[in-house]
């Protein structure tokens, strides 16, 4: 099982990201996997999840900070699964990670930064 998270920068305040999720080793179809969730890690602040987004139906649900911003969807093939990210904010900078069933302490990938300069 592999997760790998990629697409962040550097960015101004007000412009957007995709970040994209890779995964491979497992079907993402509601048995081997249901969900695959981002969470973020900012220095001196506590882990943040941003959206969890189902395998079957690829219906998606938000943080409070994502909510309105971000849109987390699945490719055809669910095989990846991004973070189309709107009117970044700089407190929206840190390490995002995406992971299996929407669990933080599951099975990750290695983040990406996500800077946000104002």
């Amino acid at each position: 099982v592999q997760l790998q998270a990629s697409g962040g920068g550097l960015v101004q305040a007000g412009g957007s990201l995709r970040l994209s999720c890779a995964f491979s080793g497992f079907s993402f179809d509601g048995y081997d996997v249901y969900a695959i969730g981002w969470f973020r890690q900012a220095p001196g602040k506590e882990r943040e999840g941003v959206s969890c987004t189902s395998g079957v139906g690829g219906s998606s649900t938000y943080g409070n900070a994502a909510k309105g911003r971000f849109t987390a969807s699945t490719d055809d093939a669910k095989t990846k699964v991004y973070l189309q990210m709107n009117s970044l904010k700089p407190e929206d900078t840190g390490l995002y990670y995406c992971a299996e069933n929407c669990n933080p302490h599951g099975t990750r990938g290695q983040g990406t930064l996500v800077t946000v300069s104002s």
